[in-house]
């Protein structure tokens, strides 16, 4: 939801500076790019930590511990 958030708060702040290269038809292209490009970055994730580090308490093969 963030990254959705972040693409639409850069094509709010595009579409307000008003360049005249930027049309209509380039703003919804941009548009698309940003939340293409947001999503990517959501589904990697800048850390990659995805997996419980060793000295984790969820990686403990024993639930007691």
């Amino acid at each position: 939801m963030t990254a959705a958030a972040g693409a639409t708060g850069v094509r709010t702040w595009l579409q307000a500076r008003g360049w005249t290269w930027l049309t209509p038809k380039r703003l919804r292209r941009v548009t698309i790019a940003a939340f293409i490009a947001a999503a990517l970055v959501a589904s990697i994730g800048i850390n990659g930590s995805t997996h419980p580090t060793p000295g984790h308490p969820a990686a403990s093969a024993n639930p007691t511990r």
